[in-house]
């Protein structure tokens, strides 16, 4: 079984720069992997006070600092998709993730001179929202924190641990044919384990029976964590990249 671990930054929605514009890490190492790496981390260390980056390549970092679908990002060299780095930032004191979050941005803005903007525009989507039978998760006391965890097996079983709804939402949406709108109003972060046979996840319909292997994505959802995903229509918001260069190697 292998552990997942995904950074507290990457749970956390897109703060507006302009919190924080001047807000940097002390010190940031940003250079290409060597050729022939193998294994890939993305992580903020314990305490929040670093962040590290092995051998993944910029497309995957925006991604995950932005919380997007491969197909709500557009405008991308391809290079940002084939060429690796390794990148190891140090704050000056214990951060706070949202601070580390805004110190990884202005990383990217920095060093890679990335610039985007967002173009909205309706597109199918599946809404999450409680299920009438009762949301099933456990919610974490209030003033819990730390990276999340998932155990995943296959992608078949996931065990979690400090998870918010919308990165949840997206997190599912990863596995799914389209993006999910979070309209639970659940707030806080929540623990669960979910199990699902990922080959009867095509769509709402599809995985509702289930079989000796487990039942599909869909119905898993609603029956262990007490959601539902139903398709609809709604604004997506897609990330246009309008200028990034390679960085100048440390």
């Amino acid at each position: 079984m292998h552990l997942l671990r995904i950074s507290a930054a990457a749970m956390l929605t897109v703060l507006s720069l302009a919190q924080a514009p001047d807000l940097q890490f002390e010190v940031a190492s940003v250079k290409p992997s060597q050729p022939g790496a193998e294994g890939v981390v993305l992580r903020s260390a314990p305490g929040h006070q670093r962040f590290i980056a092995t051998n993944e390549t910029l497309e995957e970092i925006v991604l995950v600092a932005y919380r997007l679908r491969e197909d709500h990002f557009t405008g991308e060299p391809k290079w940002m998709a084939a060429d690796h780095w390794d990148i190891n930032a140090e704050a000056e004191r214990p951060s706070s993730p949202a601070e580390v979050h805004i110190m990884i941005l202005n990383l990217l803005k920095d060093r890679f001179k990335l610039r985007t903007h967002f173009e909205t525009k309706e597109r199918p989507v599946y809404v999450m929202s409680v299920d009438k039978t009762g949301m099933k998760m456990t919610p974490d006391e209030i003033g819990s924190a730390g990276d999340l965890a998932i155990q995943e097996s296959g992608y078949r079983k996931w065990t979690a641990k400090f998870v918010p709804m919308d990165y949840l939402a997206w997190l599912l949406s990863v596995h799914l044919d389209r993006p999910i709108v979070d309209r639970t109003g659940l707030k806080g972060t929540y623990d669960f384990t979910l199990s699902w046979n990922p080959a009867l996840s095509a769509g709402p319909a599809d995985d509702a029976a289930g079989d000796s292997s487990g039942p599909g994505l869909f119905e898993a959802v609603r029956k262990q964590l007490g959601l539902q995903l139903e398709p609809q229509r709604a604004p997506v918001e897609t990330l246009v990249i309008d200028h990034v260069e390679k960085p100048a190697e440390n």
